[in-house]
């Protein structure tokens, strides 16, 4: 039994300036290259809990993707359902600022064809014994009706994440059929079109929960930086959780391990405020680094009486 996460990998390009940025000018600073892509760090942030998701994903085929699957490998995250296929990873260019926040990016998406093949041949004995499911709300929407479908034959509950909003906004009617959707305040304003920038976590919070009960959406998750995250659910159900207080290095891959801790949380026995507290323990936890994950975790840490696996 494990939590199967459905998503994409990618190489993550990330510039920083050894002063401050100028937009228009040339800065002189270091560039690193590591793994990412949403599903990527949201399996291996589950791993790094000692628990040992699986991961249903593409790689090159290529050293570049034998090393990405070896890296899961090494975190105990099961890699059998991660196919290997021409362009089967995107890539993610960044630009930092002095403060950690994103100046600018571009992204490459992977071609994601082999996986609905994956998804036919082998979706019984993937999700029959699942905990439950992560997926990339944004994959190919044959991707995303295929793992519906496998959810619903087994009684499996769906928490969704995004890695682009303009597309996941097109998907509205899939948000109904998910457990929890959980996106940052950004995302949240293009998927209910409105402008959430000024809005304080209080009013954030009514307004939410207004648009939950009104779309039918089970359950949302707002992440709001600095400010901490709100939650709400279609039954009423709502609340604030505050950020921790850390130095920030870099900001990629927190809201992903933010996700991971609320699954985590929801899937073994959690309420969903407790499961927002184990969610901002992990995404403080990766902002103090340059790595797009958080470091190892034992369950009990976080509050979760969860057998560690061998």
């Amino acid at each position: 039994m494990a939590i199967v996460v459905v998503g994409a990998v990618f190489v993550d390009v990330k510039g920083f300036p050894d002063e401050k940025y100028i937009p228009a000018g040339r800065n002189a600073g270091k560039i690193e290259i590591v793994h990412g892509g949403v599903g990527r760090n949201v399996a291996e942030d589950i791993a790094n809990v000692e628990l040992r998701p699986t991961f249903v994903s593409l790689v090159d085929d290529t050293a570049e993707g034998e090393e990405v699957i070896n890296k899961l490998r090494n975190h105990k995250v099961n890699t059998d359902y991660i196919v290997r296929a021409r362009n089967g990873m995107g890539m993610w260019l960044a630009v930092f600022d002095n403060i950690g926040d994103i100046a600018g990016s571009i992204s490459r998406r992977p071609v994601m064809d082999a996986l609905v093949t994956l998804l036919d041949e082998k979706g019984d004995e993937i999700f029959r014994n699942a905990d439950s499911i992560i997926i990339e709300i944004d994959l190919d929407k044959e991707i995303v009706k295929r793992v519906f479908r496998y959810a619903e034959k087994y009684g499996k509950r769906v928490y969704a994440v995004v890695a682009n909003m303009s597309i996941a906004s097109q998907r509205r009617d899939f948000l109904q059929s998910i457990d929890c959707f959980v996106c940052n305040q950004q995302e949240a304003a293009i998927l209910f079109v409105s402008d959430f920038s000024e809005m304080s976590p209080e009013e954030l919070c009514e307004d939410l929960s207004r648009r939950v009960i009104n779309a039918q959406i089970p359950s949302m998750v707002v992440t709001m930086g600095s400010r901490g995250a709100v939650y709400a659910d279609m039954y009423g159900d709502k609340g604030i959780y505050p950020a921790q207080k850390v130095s920030v290095r870099d900001t990629t891959g927190a809201g992903d391990a933010f996700c991971a801790g609320v699954v985590i949380g929801l899937t073994y026995g959690k309420t969903m405020r407790e499961s927002v507290e184990i969610g901002t323990r992990l995404a403080a936890s990766v902002i103090t680094l340059s790595e797009n994950v958080c470091p190892r975790f034992m369950p009990r840490e976080l509050g979760l009486d969860i057998k560690v696996g061998e």
